[in-house]
């Protein structure tokens, strides 16, 4: 992302989120976003994915620059090439488990035989695999957080969001979540940008930006904390 300006109307005045602010988020590493709740982290995440649009500059995912693609262009893009790891999971209630995982690769057209496979390795890897007839209500915190990351990265996106992704969560289970995800990203080699106020998955980043003053600024993972 490069040069962004982002504002929104509230209360009839213009809030600056944005000024100029430009990051880079290598693939294979993890990208962590921190900062004072209300200065546009979560809005950082939407802009990256195209859910919304920057006033000025450019946002590039890989090599598409998703900030000039029309809306119907920018959904298509995020289905195939980005996942969403969110911290109230979002699960689908009235699914099972592998429903849950293999919804967005069959929207995407993925043939069912090759959703099932990716969705049972993932969810064999995420210690899940008993599980994956039940439903999400039968399931603890962790067991859904685990359900929504296998969902994140079932059809093998580019590059990873997630949102709060340990908030819900004891301090355990919030660090085998990111050991699981960060883990897959360097050996995967996709991009993970992830929004967090916790000390414990900040100390899993390769790099750390801290949003404040409508900029980003860059920090040093060994003595951020």
């Amino acid at each position: 992302m490069s040069d962004i300006d982002k504002s929104f109307d509230d209360s009839g005045s213009r809030r600056v989120i944005f000024r100029r602010a430009s990051a880079r988020f290598p693939s294979g590493r993890t990208s962590v976003i921190v900062g004072k709740s209300g200065v546009g982290k979560s809005s950082l995440l939407n802009l990256i994915s195209g859910i919304d649009l920057p006033d000025k500059g450019f946002i590039q995912v890989g090599d598409h620059c998703i900030s000039t693609m029309n809306d119907t262009a920018r959904t298509l893009f995020r289905r195939r090439h980005i996942g969403f790891i969110y911290q109230f999971f979002n699960l689908i209630p009235v699914l099972t488990v592998l429903e849950n995982v293999t919804l967005i690769a069959e929207l995407d057209k993925v043939p069912q035989k090759i959703c099932r496979r990716r969705a049972e390795a993932l969810l064999d890897q995420a210690g899940l695999r008993d599980r994956r007839h039940d439903f999400p209500e039968t399931l603890s915190g962790g067991e859904q957080q685990r359900v929504a990351i296998v969902r994140a990265l079932v059809n093998e996106p580019d590059l990873v969001l997630a949102d709060e992704p340990t908030g819900n969560l004891d301090q355990e289970t919030g660090a085998k979540i990111m050991e699981m995800i960060s883990g897959l990203a360097r050996k995967k080699n996709k991009t993970l940008v992830m929004v967090t106020h916790s000390p414990d998955a900040a100390a899993w980043a390769d790099q750390i930006f801290s949003v404040g003053s409508g900029i980003l600024t860059p920090m040093d993972p060994a003595t951020h904390g």
